[in-house]
């Protein structure tokens, strides 16, 4: 499986190095996986973080890099520690043992191989929870079809649909094309939104879409191509949280907060689509007290 690090063309950057010689891409990763942060998550959606919270494990570096991230520290600044296949193995194993009710690979992308292999080991050795995969949705068909059978819940974003805001914010060409088309794959493999007899997520597609100062209109359109293409079979996770941080202040149209009209109006418009299968937010959450510290804890 780790092959395919010779010739790296997991996300569509399509960088084509060779990680295992040394060489780095865009996402700024190598041969050995990187974690920043392993720990017990209670700020997920309801169903994922339940009582004893979700068994995050947060990845180093990013193959998006948006100039709002609000983990930064990781996605740009690769603050982190390496481990190997087998230590990732054990991290999984710990988390089940801590009473997690799933094991969510937070910005896992760049990292599927090493993955993938670690999963296996993992399940020889007794793990049974939920495996979520958590991403920026900016994926190779390929990559997410290499993860049939190993994920059970797939949480991707869908941040933008006009091609003329993911290359301003995230230097990312047709990240829609890319986003939807791996959306459409998570969906066929793991198929309708599933919970156990606690309310807990067990399979499924639930997608984020965090909304930006200014960006309404763009908004609109994901919510349409969601709901439009899926249904009420997937759940849509409609978050207010935007803090403007990193980059923002070279951009003014995005360092200042979303608009709670605006928020509340996107609610709206998904009542009147008819949307049932919805989380949104409480107002208070775009803060920074929400991001976690990427102090290595569990690594």
């Amino acid at each position: 499986m780790l092959e395919v690090l010779k010739s790296c063309k997991l996300c569509p950057r399509n960088c084509n190095i060779n990680r295992l010689k040394g060489e780095l891409g865009y996402c700024k990763s190598g041969e050995n996986v990187k974690i920043a942060r392993v720990s017990l998550h209670n700020w997920e959606e309801p169903c994922i973080s339940g009582q004893n919270g979700s068994g995050t494990i947060f990845f180093s570096n990013c193959n998006l890099r948006c100039i709002f991230c609000q983990n930064h520290e990781i996605s740009s600044e690769s603050i982190g520690k390496e481990v190997s296949i087998k230590r990732l193995s054990e991290i999984f194993l710990e988390q089940q043992e801590r009473g997690a009710h799933n094991i969510n690979l937070v910005t896992p992308t760049h990292y599927v191989p090493q993955i993938i292999e670690a999963l296996k080991i993992a399940k020889k050795a007794g793990l049974n929870i939920p495996i979520l995969f958590n991403t920026s949705g900016y994926e190779n068909v390929e990559t997410i079809k290499s993860l049939n059978g190993y994920i059970d819940v797939y949480l991707p974003d869908i941040k933008y649909f006009n091609n003329k805001y993911s290359e301003k914010y995230s230097n990312a060409p047709n990240y829609f094309t890319y986003a939807s088309k791996a959306v459409e794959e998570m969906f066929s493999q793991v198929g309708e939104v599933k919970f156990n007899n606690q309310g807990l997520i067990e399979k499924g597609v639930i997608i984020r879409h965090l909304m930006l100062p200014g960006l309404l209109f763009d908004s609109k359109k994901i919510i349409d191509y969601i709901y439009s293409t899926f249904g009420d079979l997937v759940f849509l996770s409609l978050m207010n949280q935007y803090v403007p941080m990193h980059k923002v202040a070279k951009f003014p149209e995005l360092n200042k907060p979303l608009s709670p009209e605006h928020y509340n109006s996107m609610i709206e418009y998904c009542l009147s689509l008819g949307i049932k299968n919805a989380f949104i937010q409480e107002q208070g959450t775009s803060s920074k007290d929400f991001v976690p510290k990427f102090d290595l804890r569990g690594v």
